[in-house]
């Protein structure tokens, strides 16, 4: 015990020894405090707006697709040989969305409610009166895209290979941007191996840090950095259910505010991990698997029980 206290001392010894400067007086310590979400909200998205005010996309191409067109957005700036060229804020088919994050989803205590602008663009939609939605976060998509940093620095991408995300488990402008897409037609066997799909849909999405990864640097994404993602909607699984409890995932969005990460009926119950409801198996934590407390018939419609009669579903409610 005595060795493991030397050790420490001059550990610390050490290290406070690191810190002087060439005269011998201490470095002094900057601490930089976490920014505020409202800030950076503001911030990102006069950013994102400056952004859609010049640069533009190869929208000609889309209107009239040369031989050989791989119907890939491109973004380039406002200038010089396209300095005729219409931004991408002024196009018509360029929308928006406002959403509202809570400082508590990155784990901050201030109880900011800030609303958030998701900036979306769809280039080529399937023209299909059948396909009336898109898929929603609590569902499975398979798509290719490309993200991106404003000054068109990559930092992933998968656009030769389909990704198949939980629309719930991916930076939520991603999820909630995707709903706007309508899936393409297939798969078809290309003969090699391969499969193809056609008509599917092509879009952009612009969103500011609080709908990506905020604070948190992740690889080249610095803390507080908007967003692009470039995506093709190949196909979604409908009605998909994350945790095979029986229940869609997208009906256990319990507030309705389109994020399912913020839904936990047994959160009082758990220490160390924190298990939303669409992946939870036993939402209440009764000891009674939620597919044993609710009603399914053989179309695959869930009735929800309320056997006490408190208001409560019994899949919510342990002590029903």
């Amino acid at each position: 015990m005595k060795m493991k206290n030397l050790l420490l001392l001059f550990l610390l010894t050490a290290l406070m020894g690191s810190c002087k400067k060439d005269d011998g007086t201490p470095d002094e310590v900057i601490i930089v405090p976490p920014r505020s979400l409202s800030e950076v909200a503001d911030e990102d998205d006069a950013e994102i707006k400056a952004y859609l005010e010049t640069h533009f996309y190869n929208y000609e191409e889309f209107d009239s697709p040369p031989a050989g067109f791989d119907f890939k957005i491109k973004f380039d700036t406002i200038a010089g040989d396209n300095a005729d060229k219409t931004p991408i804020m002024d196009m018509p088919i360029l929308k928006s969305e406002t959403i509202t994050v809570s400082s508590s989803d990155f784990g901050r205590d201030d109880d900011e409610v800030v609303d958030h602008i998701l900036y979306y663009l769809i280039v080529r939609q399937r023209d299909d009166a059948e396909v009336v939605n898109g898929p929603t976060i609590g569902d499975y998509a398979v798509v290719r895209f490309e993200g991106s940093l404003l000054n068109g620095t990559v930092f992933d991408a998968s656009t030769h290979v389909e990704a198949r995300f939980n629309l719930s488990r991916v930076v939520r402008g991603f999820g909630n941007a995707i709903e706007y897409l309508k899936p393409g037609i297939g798969p078809f066997e290309n003969g090699d191996g391969t499969v193809r799909f056609d008509d599917y849909g092509i879009g952009a999405v612009f969103m500011p840090s609080g709908l990506g990864y905020f604070s948190n640097t992740q690889s080249i994404i610095p803390a507080y950095t908007p967003l692009v993602f470039k995506v093709d909607l190949l196909s979604f699984e409908p009605d998909t259910d994350f945790d095979d409890d029986g229940i869609p995932s997208i009906l256990e969005d319990l507030n309705g505010d389109g994020n399912l990460n913020n839904d936990n009926t047994d959160q009082d119950t758990e220490v160390t991990v924190f298990i939303p409801n669409y992946i939870d198996v036993d939402d209440d934590a009764d000891g009674i698997p939620t597919r044993e407390e609710i009603d399914i018939d053989e179309l695959g419609n869930v009735t929800f029980r309320d056997t006490d009669g408190d208001g409560i579903q019994d899949h919510l409610d342990n002590d029903n």
